[in-house]
């Protein structure tokens, strides 16, 4: 393990965090290769070990469907938070940038391992919220943003 914890485990001792990081699945994702799609089901919550993977808003753009990058996220970064929400289903589209790395938690074992250590669950679920938030932030800015410009385009 890095010596900086994820920031899914950042919180916990290095012992605890590497027996959740031991739940998982290491897998490799070319470059351009998609680790899941909106509306997937969310069966894992992923950690980047190495890479870059972009998050993205599948749209109709002008007749055609573009990905709309929201954010990108690296080494050291989780990605795939719906995993621990219900419905347990993807809101946007990953794909890696470059040649990359993830860990894959299952949102079963994960879910247990956090039941079974509510320390550590809580820690999780902090931490979770942080990126959540994080987020909400993120699309009511762009909301707002939008807003503005369909308020100027009236006025015009």
């Amino acid at each position: 393990m890095t010596a900086t914890l994820p920031d899914l485990l950042a919180g916990l001792a290095e012992e605890e965090a590497a027996r959740v990081l031991a739940l998982g699945r290491h897998s490799t994702l070319p470059a351009g290769g998609v680790l899941f799609n909106l509306g997937d089901a969310a069966e894992s919550l992923f950690v980047v070990e190495r890479g870059r993977i972009a998050l993205t808003l599948p749209m109709q753009v002008r007749g055609k469907e573009q990905d709309v990058l929201i954010e990108e996220r690296g080494a050291g970064q989780a990605l795939g938070w719906s995993a621990l929400v219900p419905p347990h289903r993807f809101t946007l589209k990953a794909a890696a940038l470059v040649d990359s790395e993830v860990v894959a938690l299952p949102r079963i074992a994960l879910s247990e391992h956090l039941s079974a250590h509510p320390a550590v669950g809580y820690v999780v679920t902090r931490n979770v919220s942080t990126v959540v938030g994080q987020r909400l932030s993120l699309f009511q800015t762009m909301w707002l943003r939008e807003m503005q410009r369909v308020v100027e385009l009236s006025q015009a």
